[in-house]
């Protein structure tokens, strides 16, 4: 929300088999009702770099007179991903001597810049090619003279990497949005045998006077597989620190728009504001609707600080 405007960058795909998947901008005065500001994408793939197959999953926050949209890409579209297995995606052979993000048609993330959602700037990946790195969300503003940064490396797990099981949200620092090569530490675990095994930070982090507000997702590889949601509180002079922890979700997947869809049981938050005390929550129903919810955002950060910290 900007000034008395509510800008909603969707992902939106047809039906094509590649299913090659946009962004389209919607607009609102009273943050319920949307209207597409045009029928073209105002942001897609490109023809020539390692963003040609799609861009997903955008996280905006504002620095200036520029907002900062961090995303999801593919170097090819990922195909009518949910007649695959989950995670899976479309593949090609490009030879033994191709990049790793070649070959798997790996999701990594980038930064765009623009100050209109007509007209803008990519400034390309930053996260490691090597690494399927999503969920990359960006802090409203620096913390402690460096830029604040939250990602979800799915490979960074098992021995190597800590010892991690499930793949977890991690914290990094930077003094250049483009640049983030200091050392990421572990902010959050995925747990097993719960609806939080594997893990993923969901919406940009809000200042409250108590901490940073931040919701992430929870998915259980058993059971039915639904996304869920928590809520973290984290110190607001130290992120890396969480203060506040739900210890169960907060969001399930209740509704036919949640449940019946292209991911059958999912609600998937990346946008959030507050208005007049009200949390405001856009997220994705099923991987084919877009819903809101909202609540107290004193309510909910009174009732994540008053959780037991495990």
């Amino acid at each position: 929300m900007d000034g008395d405007t509510f800008y909603m960058l969707y992902r939106a795909a047809g039906n094509d088999e590649e299913h090659v998947i946009r962004f389209g901008l919607a607009t609102s005065k009273d943050g319920i009702h949307f209207h597409r500001t045009s029928d073209e994408p105002v942001l897609g793939p490109s023809t020539e770099g390692p963003d040609m197959g799609c861009v997903e999953d955008a996280r905006i926050i504002k620095f200036d007179e520029y907002y900062y949209v961090t995303y999801a890409f593919r170097p090819f579209a990922p195909g009518q991903y949910w007649k695959f297995r989950h995670d899976e995606v479309l593949t090609q052979d490009h030879g033994e001597h191709a990049p790793h993000f070649i070959k798997r048609n790996m999701a990594n993330s980038a930064l765009a810049m623009t100050k209109d959602f007509k007209d803008w700037i990519k400034l390309g990946r930053i996260t490691d090619s090597n690494l399927d790195d999503r969920d990359v969300i960006l802090f409203p503003e620096k913390i402690n003279g460096k830029y604040a940064m939250l990602h979800r490396p799915k490979e960074w797990i098992g021995e190597a990497w800590g010892g991690h099981e499930y793949p977890a949200i991690w914290i990094r620092f930077s003094v250049d949005l483009l640049v983030w090569n200091e050392p990421s530490k572990v902010l959050l675990t995925g747990r097993p045998g719960t609806w939080e095994e594997k893990v993923g930070g969901s919406t940009p982090p809000l200042r409250t006077d108590q901490g940073w507000l931040v919701l992430y997702h929870g998915v259980e590889s058993g059971g039915t597989g639904y996304y869920r949601v928590g809520a973290l509180m984290l110190d607001l002079e130290d992120p890396t620190k969480i203060i506040g922890k739900t210890e169960n979700w907060i969001m399930e997947p209740e509704h036919d728009y949640e449940i019946e869809g292209y991911y059958k049981g999912c609600v998937f938050p990346t946008g959030n504001v507050i208005k007049g005390g009200t949390l405001y929550v856009y997220y994705g129903g099923a991987d084919k609707y877009i819903g809101l919810a909202t609540c107290s955002v004193d309510e909910l950060v009174a009732f994540t600080l008053s959780q037991p910290l495990s």
